[in-house]
């Protein structure tokens, strides 16, 4: 154990021991002397603290002064019912503080405790009641205010932690303060009693010999035990006053980027007007009746500082100015760094001044909330790591429309009513609604803009209804499905190797750099990705990587091997209970696709003649009618060989067209063929 824990288990201990042990008089000095410094050392530290969270631990240290005063006030207690003494602190407080005069004493206690408890206590606990309330309701907000700016790119992941973690601690923290401010409350009506004990129990005591003075007149035992409880109740009252304004501090403190003494010179000689006001106002009484002699020159001094400080702003504006232009000048006269104007948002969305309220929290949007679900999402799913989104709003738009970049390319976009909702025909609609004609972004499916009053109606017809934040959200999410695989980059990948070594070594180790660089996997996964195989079983990934690389470095070929390891995740993806209808391709055409692979140093291509590719196009464009007429989503089933050269053949006019191989079917799949892919 550590020498300091030691220490302030044994101090707590001492403290609980003095509840029962009777304590010398001069060790109770000591005490008083010690109270009284710690006091106002807390007091310093909580003036002079930046803001509260630099004494986190107040509440704490609160609960520790107070159960050492009581200690002492139960020993001073004791010393004075029991002894007629209480040490020489207690005795100068009794006599020479209060001169001897029990009146004067008692009023002078009264005056310090009510100023403390009606005054300080009672404001401090009101304060930190509504802080700590306000402090909790406000953790949401705050919360949704750090993911955005996580999201936009304004701060980085330990920059977010950090703030999180401000955040926790002050909810913590004033959420404690709340409570502890009961214990000066306490304290304070625990003085008012203690003070008639022992005003009343001395008196009582001393005049019938209960003390070791023995037997004293009544007049001269309350004279004696009076003077003690009021000299042993200025004594404790002292460090409670300093430690309630300490207490006061700490709760109305604010946040400062400078000393107390900066900030409040600055904000209360801030106006050289106030100052000239008031200046003139102390003149005046002191021209009245009041005494000439401090108000008139205190006056003339308040109204001279307004002078000097009017002047001074005004040096200081055109000095301001002449900076400024000095500043421009010399901007334009030097060469500009062009580093910052290289850099490029991977995904930006860009909106009209309209559609600021679906961004702004502040005017309920939740547009940022949906962006960083987004990228969750989307990680959850294809494992992989979503680029910050930055949102921006861009006034050569036109007020609704938005639009979505990709590495700086403007890619997508759309035009939104901000107060309207979005009726799309479901295929079930039996009767239509009265809207605005338009068309969805993303799908470019007929819709109509309604009013918020016909949504109720238009559901209950069978339309799919949404609203404007969740088109962009929805449109936003597909083209970052669309353009995953190109916003891979080697340092995300670096990211989720490294992940993957913290558990995977050995297979990490093994594979990069000894088979394969961190480029190479980079394109392997980017390709799965391009198809929407999802990459986050990559344990899977860099296993069958491992096992083929030493075979061959061809990336396509690896990403086929990666294919058919997937094939579990892949047809839980693609297929669904029951059987599932595919089209097949007809085995000359393999066999012709097969015949006419072209390998070169940069990969390998299927090369065939553009009337036989204008054949297949034709035959497959018949096939895929036939299911998507019937609402199926049309699947192209083909020999593992041939699956990634027709994938590349098809690209041309089919890019979203899903094309499987027999190794990636899982033996639980149902499958059947219903068409085939000809040239006859």
């Amino acid at each position: 154990m550590k020498k300091k824990e030691l220490l302030i288990g044994a101090f707590i201990v001492a403290m609980v021991l003095a509840l029962i042990i009777p304590i010398p008089t001069l060790l109770i000095d000591f005490l008083l002397m010690v109270i009284i410094g710690l006091s106002l050392i807390i007091l310093l530290n909580a003036l002079y603290a930046r803001e509260s969270l630099e004494m986190s631990m107040f509440p704490t240290i609160l609960l520790v002064i107070t159960l050492f005063r009581m200690t002492l006030s139960v020993s001073t207690t004791r010393s004075i019912l029991g002894r007629g003494y209480a040490g020489d602190v207690i005795r100068v407080f009794g006599e020479v503080v209060v001169m001897n005069n029990i009146i004067l004493g008692l009023i002078l206690f009264l005056v310090i405790l009510l100023a403390s408890f009606l005054v300080i206590i009672k404001g401090s606990e009101r304060v930190a009641e509504v802080t700590a309330r306000f402090t909790l309701d406000a953790m949401p907000g705050k919360q949704m205010a750090i993911d955005a700016d996580l999201n936009t790119g304004l701060i980085n992941e330990d920059d977010a932690k950090a703030r999180r973690k401000k955040i926790q601690d002050e909810s913590n923290f004033y959420g404690a303060m709340d409570g502890a401010v009961k214990f000066i409350k306490g304290d304070a009506i625990f003085s008012i009693i203690l003070v008639f004990i022992n005003l009343i129990g001395g008196t009582a005591m001393g005049a019938t010999g209960m003390t070791e003075g023995g037997v004293m007149p009544i007049g001269e035992a309350a004279q004696v035990f009076s003077l003690l409880t009021i000299g042993d109740g200025l004594v404790s009252q002292i460090p409670a006053l300093l430690i309630a304004l300490s207490t006061g501090l700490i709760v109305t403190k604010a946040t400062a980027e400078e000393e107390i003494t900066g900030s409040l010179t600055k904000q209360l000689l801030m106006q050289p007007l106030v100052l000239l006001v008031a200046g003139g106002a102390l003149v005046i009484l002191g021209l009245w009746e009041m005494p000439a002699i401090f108000f008139i020159p205190a006056g003339l001094a308040l109204m001279f500082m307004s002078r000097r400080m009017a002047k001074k702003e005004t040096l200081s504006s055109i000095e301001s100015e002449i900076t400024t232009d000095d500043v421009e000048a010399e901007e334009m006269r030097r060469p500009d760094d062009m580093l910052p104007l290289t850099d490029v948002d991977m995904i930006r969305l860009c909106f009209g001044y309209g559609l600021i309220p679906l961004v702004a929290a502040d005017q309920g949007g939740d547009l940022l909330e949906r962006v960083v679900m987004i990228r969750r999402n989307i990680a959850l799913e294809l494992g992989a790591i979503i680029p910050q989104i930055r949102l921006q709003d861009n006034i050569k738009l036109s007020p609704n429309q938005y639009t979505i970049f990709i590495k700086g390319v403007e890619v997508a976009g759309g035009e939104i009513m901000f107060d309207h909702y979005m009726a799309m025909n479901s295929g079930y609609v039996e009767e239509e609604i009265d809207g605005i004609e338009t068309v969805e972004p993303f799908a470019g499916l007929p819709a109509m803009w309604i009013s918020e009053s016909q949504r109720e109606r238009a559901e209950a017809l069978g339309y799919t209804v949404v609203d404007p934040p969740a088109i962009i959200a929805t449109h936003l999410t597909e083209v970052v499905r669309q353009h995953l695989h190109e916003l891979l980059s080697r340092q995300d990948v670096q990211k989720l190797i490294n992940h993957v070594k913290e558990t995977h070594t050995v297979l990490v180790d093994e594979l990069i750099p000894k088979y394969m660089s961190v480029g190479e996997v980079q394109k392997v996964l980017s390709k799965l990705l391009k198809e929407s195989v999802s990459i986050r079983d990559l344990v899977t990934v860099l296993e069958t990587l491992a096992d083929y690389a030493p075979i061959t470095r061809d990336t396509d070929m690896l990403t086929e091997y990666v294919r058919a390891a997937l094939r579990r995740a892949i047809s839980k993806k693609f297929f669904g209970q029951g059987v599932n209808t595919v089209i097949t391709l007809d085995p000359a055409l393999e066999q012709t696709l097969t015949g006419n692979i072209q390998k070169t140093e940069i990969g390998s291509f299927v090369n065939i003649d553009p009337a036989l590719s204008q054949r297949v196009f034709d035959s497959l464009k018949k096939e895929v009618s036939k299911l998507t007429s019937l609402g199926v989503m049309p699947i192209i089933l083909t020999s593992p060989f041939v699956r990634m050269y027709f994938k590349q053949l098809v690209d041309e006019i089919a890019p979203d067209l899903v094309v499987l191989s027999y190794g990636e079917i899982d033996q639980t799949a149902e499958v059947q063929s219903v068409g085939m892919v000809s040239v006859t």
